[in-house]
C-alpha cells in the first residue's frame, strides 16, 4: 500500500508533537488529515482516537498517528475500534515491528515519553516499512479480527 494520507490526532498533551509532526510530513510530501485537537486546552482523548479511527477504516487516511500524555490512554482508546490495529511505540524498534510483525495502521506516541525527534523517527519508519507477511504473522493478526 503506498501512504499518501496520514490522519493526525492527539489530546491537550500530545498538541505541540502533532504540530511538528505534520510539518515533517507535509515536508516529506504527505497528505496530513489533521483531526484535532486544537489548542492545548483539556480534551477528552478518547474522542480523538474515535475520529482517527473512523478516518482510517472509511479510508480517508491510509494510516494514522495518534499522540497523548503517555500514549498509552490514546491507543487503548483506539483499539476498541474495529479495523484498527494501534501500536503504542517508544523508538524505532517498536515503530518497525508494529509494521512488519503486526501490520498496525496506527501508532501512539506519549509525548510526555518520547522526545519530539525520537518520535519522528518513528513515524518516519512507522510510513516506510511493509508488513513481513507470511503464514504466521497473518495468522495471528487474523485472529485479532
Amino acid at each position: 500500500m503506498t501512504v499518501r494520507t496520514v490522519a493526525l490526532a492527539s489530546d491537550h498533551a500530545g498538541y505541540e508533537l502533532k504540530a511538528q509532526i505534520a510539518r515533517q510530513l507535509e515536508g516529506a510530501g504527505y497528505t496530513v488529515l489533521d483531526l484535532g485537537t486544537d489548542g492545548p486546552a483539556s480534551v477528552d482523548y478518547p474522542d480523538f482516537a474515535a475520529a482517527l479511527a473512523a478516518a482510517v477504516t472509511d479510508g480517508r487516511a491510509q494510516r494514522g498517528v495518534l499522540i497523548c500524555g503517555s500514549g498509552i490512554g490514546i491507543s487503548i482508546a483506539a483499539n476498541r475500534h474495529p479495523g484498527i490495529r494501534a501500536a503504542l511505540v517508544h523508538d524505532m524498534t517498536t515503530a518497525r515491528l508494529s509494521r512488519e510483525h503486526n501490520d498496525a495502521n496506527v501508532i501512539a506516541l506519549g509525548a510526555r515519553v518520547v522526545g519530539p525527534e525520537i518520535a519522528k523517527d518513528c513515524v518516519d519508519i512507522f510510513l516506510k516499512t511493509e508488513f513481513e507477511g507470511g503464514e504466521r504473522h497473518s495468522r495471528r493478526i487474523a485472529k485479532m479480527g
